[in-house]
């Protein structure tokens, strides 16, 4: 570990929070917030892990709305920056009868897209953390510098003791074209010590026909550790290329699919954090997915949260 890291551990996730409106009823919406990266930082904090938020923000009043009630969470916002005279990204989600969602985005001028080369500083304060989590949408905000930029430091990162762990979350219609993306994922992957890819998004981008092939790629890259999800069909989790399919202990009928997929990551990254085996992580990490579903929004009420998940 990096001399300057303590003894507890610490998770900086890297990525875009923006406003989210949820359909409530026809006619009226929710106002809230979500991004992958900051929903499963949520999810960590509130199963115990010391977290985070790495991104940018306006100095308007909902992106001081959203600082705020990551503080409430518990998450550490010293590295969000405030930028002047911006405005945070916003999203709309919508669901068919079976939850499943799609999304309209308005975020062409984000701030936190141009985080790395606004505040460029931000890179020697994330040494000192343990855990450095991001995205394949963290990835697509950032410009090919920026990245270019990130990857260098994840060099020197990890051979001090850091570990990466990456979720590709491929959404084509975050990037130019898939071969850019691919580019960005298999560079990742190169320096991540713990993958949490979507099945689904695997085979989208690369056309698997199994998650065996996907495991297959991810260890060619030098992955050690990954579960590769695939919603309430069995995941493929891998330790030491050692495999094992895990099926789903409950299903439940989704009201909005969204956050689901970060809700497991957390869950299985808080238990391995803890020292869990994976089969408990994984269990873990079902359990917190199977409860997001059931909401609608990409994060559960706090309040419900802690009643569910611990009943």
């Amino acid at each position: 570990m990096p001399s300057s890291i303590k003894s507890k551990i610490r998770v900086a996730a890297i990525g875009e929070c923006m406003l989210e409106l949820s359909k409530q009823t026809s006619a009226t919406y929710k106002l809230s917030f979500g991004g992958d990266t900051l929903n499963t930082a949520v999810c960590l904090a509130r199963l115990g892990i010391e977290v985070d938020y790495v991104t940018a923000l306006g100095n308007d009043e909902n992106s001081s709305f959203m600082i705020d009630a990551w503080r409430k969470e518990g998450i550490g916002v010293d590295l969000v920056m405030q930028k002047r005279d911006a405005l945070p990204g916003l999203y709309m989600i919508k669901t068919d009868d079976q939850g499943e969602r799609s999304f309209l985005y308005w975020r062409e001028n984000s701030p936190a897209r141009t985080l790395i080369e606004d505040w460029p500083e931000i890179l020697e304060k994330l040494s000192s953390y343990h855990y450095l989590y991001l995205s394949g949408t963290t990835l697509a905000i950032y410009s090919a510098e920026a990245r270019k930029i990130l990857w260098e430091f994840f060099d020197s990162y990890r051979s001090n003791g850091g570990k990466i762990i990456f979720d590709s979350n491929y959404r084509p219609a975050h990037w130019p074209n898939p071969d850019e993306a691919k580019f960005a994922f298999d560079t990742t992957a190169r320096n991540c010590d713990i993958a949490l890819p979507s099945f689904a998004d695997e085979q989208q981008l690369h056309n698997f026909s199994t998650k065996e092939a996907c495991f297959a790629r991810y260890r060619d890259f030098g992955v050690n550790e990954m579960v590769i999800k695939d919603g309430a069909d069995k995941c493929l989790a891998a330790v030491d290329n050692k495999q094992v399919l895990l099926s789903t202990a409950d299903i439940v009928k989704a009201v909005d699919t969204t956050g689901a997929g970060d809700a497991f990551n957390a869950g299985y990254l808080a238990a391995r954090m803890n020292g869990k085996p994976v089969e408990d992580a994984v269990k873990q990490a079902q359990k917190c997915a199977a409860l997001t579903v059931q909401y609608r929004g990409a994060i559960v009420p706090r309040n419900a949260f802690f009643e569910r998940y611990q009943a």
